[in-house]
C-alpha cells in the first residue's frame, strides 16, 4: 500500500494511491484516522487493506502533496553509513553509526520548492531511504526490528554544507526551513522484495550523482533499529533516514553545489521517485 498526505480544498487529509487516483482515508475511515500519524499510532491498517480495490475519490492532480508525514515524531540520521561515502569524506571507520536529529519544518513534500538559505553559498544533495516505525519498542533486539517498521519512504537529506562545518556536530547544517524532502508516498514493507534490498539513484537535471544499493549499507536496517532503540524508546511516527551513499557534491571536484533552479530526484526502487526544485530564499 502507499500513503499519501495532502491537501485537498485547503483542508489537510491523507489518502491511499490507487490507479486512477486517490482513496480519501480520512473521509473513509472517519474523525479517530484522520491523519496518517493516526493511522500509524492506532495500527489500522487492516482497515485500509480491503480499500485497495476502490475507485478513486479524485486524482492526484486535485491535491497538493504535504510530506509523505508530516508531522512525524523524532526525526533520526544515520551519517556515514555507505563505505564509499566514508572514504571519499576521510572519516575513520566507527564502530557505532554517527546519528543527528532533523525537525519537521525542515521537510517538505514531492514537488515542493527545496530551499537554498540566503545564508548558504553551499547547498548540496544526500539521497536516502527513510525508514517509518509503526510500533513502540525500547532495546529492541536487530532480529525482531523489522516487525517494528511500518513503512519505507524516499527521502532527501539536503544538507547546507557551510554551516554543517561551522562545527564537527551536524545539526545546523540540517535543519534549516524547507531544506530537507520526504516523500511521496509512505510504502508499506509488502511493497518491498522480500530481502528489503532497494537501489537508491539521486540526479540533479538529470545527471546521475549517487547509485548504490542498500546491500551496501555499513550499519543495516535491523542494526539501525536496534542501536537507536537502547539510547531512547522508539515510538510510531519517528523516522530513522538511513544514510547517504558516495557522490555527494561537496566531494566532487569541483565541489557541486545545487542553485536556483536545479531539480534533484531521488529514485529507490519498490519505493518510488521524489522530486524538487531548488529555489534560492529570496
Amino acid at each position: 500500500m502507499r500513503i499519501l498526505s495532502y491537501l485537498h480544498q485547503g483542508r489537510p487529509s491523507y489518502g491511499l494511491r490507487v490507479d486512477g487516483g486517490i482513496v480519501d482515508l480520512s473521509r473513509r475511515l472517519g474523525p479517530a484516522l484522520n491523519s496518517a500519524r493516526a493511522l500509524i499510532e492506532q495500527n489500522a491498517w487492516a482497515r485500509v487493506a480491503p480499500l485497495q480495490h476502490s475507485a478513486p475519490d479524485f486524482g492526484l492532480d486535485a491535491v497538493q502533496l504535504l510530506p509523505a508525514l508530516p508531522d512525524p515524531g523524532t526525526i533520526v540520521c544515520i551519517g556515514l553509513n555507505y563505505e564509499e561515502h566514508r572514504l571519499e569524506t576521510g572519516r575513520p571507520k566507527a564502530e557505532h553509526p554517527a546519528i543527528f536529529l532533523r525537525i519537521a519544518e525542515s521537510l517538505q513534500a514531492h514537488d515542493a520548492p527545496l530551499v537554498i538559505p540566503r545564508e548558504s553559498e553551499q547547498f548540496d544533495f544526500e539521497g536516502e531511504l527513510a525508514v517509518v516505525i509503526g510500533r513502540r519498542g525500547r532495546r529492541i533486539t536487530a532480529e525482531q526490528a523489522l516487525s517494528h517498521v511500518c513503512a519505507y519512504a524516499c527521502f532527501n537529506d539536503a544538507t547546507v554544507r557551510d554551516w554543517q562545518n561551522h562545527t564537527h556536530q551536524f545539526t545546523p547544517g540540517k535543519n534549516f526551513p524547507g531544506t530537507g524532502a520526504f516523500g511521496p508516498d509512505l510504502v508499506t514493507p509488502d511493497e518491498l522484495p522480500a530481502d528489503g534490498i532497494v537501489t537508491l539513484e539521486t540526479r540533479v537535471n538529470g545527471q546521475v550523482m549517487q547509485h548504490a544499493s542498500t546491500a551496501q549499507l555499513i550499519f543495516s536496517i535491523p542494526r539501525l533499529i536496534a542501536y537507536v532503540s537502547t539510547f531512547m524508546t522508539l515510538q510510531p511516527g519517528d523516522v530513522i533516514v538511513t544514510g547517504t551513499p558516495a557522490g555527494v557534491g561537496a566531494k566532487r571536484k569541483p565541489p557541486l553545489w545545487l542553485r536556483d533552479g536545479d531539480v534533484v530526484e531521488v529514485e529507490i526502487s519498490h519505493v518510488g521517485l521524489l522530486r524538487n526544485r531548488c529555489v534560492k530564499e529570496d
